[in-house]
């Protein structure tokens, strides 16, 4: 299949097909006139790239992904490569959180205490 219908299944634009090749994670056969042929397990890996990066993670951390599916496994998440990018992940989640509810700590004391300040100067314009 071409890139075209490739996109077109994945439902990805033909752009990012030819990121995910630029990334190695699709390697098309090239025709005698240099165009790109897929295979069948070609939408199969887009999907699955796309899917991952929804959740976050870089083209890069999608290669053991990639790979449990080329060795044959149904699913891309069952080798353990695979899980140790989950663990991963998940990890890089709980710092941001962290991140993130210390920002949002730090705001709410600015917030109280710009609220208490204006009281204060409230009433002692009274």
């Amino acid at each position: 299949m071409q890139i075209g219908d490739l996109a077109a299944e994945a439902g990805v634009t033909v752009k990012a097909v030819r990121y995910y090749e630029a990334q190695g994670l699709l390697k098309p056969e090239r025709e005698p006139n240099g165009y790109r042929r897929y295979r069948a397990e070609d939408v199969v890996i887009v999907r699955e790239v796309k899917a991952l990066l929804s959740l976050g993670l870089t083209a890069e951390q999608t290669y053991p992904f990639i790979e449990c599916l080329r060795a044959g496994n149904d699913r891309a998440d069952v080798c353990p490569a695979s899980l140790t990018a989950y663990r991963l992940r998940i990890a890089e989640v709980d710092r941001r959180i962290a991140e993130l509810t210390d920002l949002r700590g730090k705001l709410t004391g600015l917030l109280a205490d710009a609220e208490s300040w204006r009281r204060r100067s409230t009433d002692a314009d009274r």
